[in-house]
């Protein structure tokens, strides 16, 4: 009988051992079965997710290509329109160069006709202050100083009287031809050194060399006017002339002195009474 209840027992523990591993192999089996479903769905998420990065990524890649075909577009409109205007601005700078030539040309004519006329002017003013001061008046000319025979230098004649030649010096040095004028002026005080116009021909030679603004030699050949002939017709003149030459070279002590030396020496004189209005203005 107890042999029978033990037998029972095993079995119903054995039993019991079976049901219960049956159990436990089962529930691995669900949360395994559990794990596979997570990770598929884990899985099928994280393909999603990344097929979205994908379409983000191309979506990009369209818009980024149209950006660029944009900005190329724009850039070749940008090099045309530099190139219009380049165009335009070659066209401008060929008109403008022309104008400016143009202008130029015009200018140049009007200086060139001023100058004429400026030269006529002076030449008119000095004959009207030769004649005031009682000097030999310079020949009018339509165009002093421009001659087309100007610097051909003239030999005067071996046997030509004095009055000849000092006419022809004379004529020379009206004409502008100062060149000329300054060899016949001295071949005619080397051939008649007393002759009475002496000292109109050496007053004349500093008159050439004061046009030609050399002032220091006109000062020198002024000079000789004054010690060769001091009772000369010209003296005066010479010494008004030797004072504006100093004027010019910004002597003005000088040019004082000389300017009323000629006061003092020759108070009733035409060059005396320009003298002292000079004279007024450099005080």
């Amino acid at each position: 009988m107890y042999e029978n209840i033990a037998a029972s027992l095993v079995v119903l523990v054995m039993t019991l051992v079976m049901s219960l591993s049956g159990c436990a192999l089962h529930k691995d089996l669900v949360a395994l079965d559990d794990e596979v479903i997570a990770f598929e769905q884990k899985s099928e998420a994280d393909m999603a997710l990344l097929r979205s990065k994908v379409k983000l990524y191309h979506e990009d890649q369209l818009k980024s290509d149209q950006d660029s075909r944009n900005r190329h577009a724009e850039l070749r409109a940008l090099i045309n329109d530099l190139r219009d205007e380049m165009s335009q601005l070659r066209g401008g700078v060929e008109k403008g160069r022309y104008d400016t030539q143009k202008r130029m040309e015009d200018l140049a004519e009007t200086h060139q006709k001023n100058m004429e006329k400026s030269l006529q002017n002076n030449h008119d003013r000095i004959v009207r202050i030769e004649q005031y001061l009682g000097m030999e008046p310079s020949e009018k000319l339509g165009a002093p100083g421009i001659d087309q025979d100007k610097g051909k230098k003239e030999k005067p004649e071996a046997q030509e009287t004095s009055e000849g030649l000092y006419a022809k010096a004379k004529q020379s040095f009206d004409k502008g031809e100062y060149e000329n004028a300054r060899e016949l002026f001295r071949s005619f005080l080397e051939q008649y050194p007393k002759s009475k116009k002496g000292d109109n021909a050496q007053f004349w030679l500093g008159e050439i060399y004061y046009r030609e603004k050399w002032y220091e030699k006109a000062i020198l050949e002024y000079q000789k006017v004054i010690e060769g002939y001091p009772k000369g017709n010209k003296t005066p003149s010479a010494l008004l002339k030797q004072g504006f030459a100093f004027l010019n070279l910004d002597d003005k002590a000088n040019a004082r002195l000389i300017l009323k030396e000629l006061i003092r020496k020759y108070p009733d004189s035409n060059e005396a009474n320009i003298a002292k209005n000079k004279l007024k203005t450099l005080k």
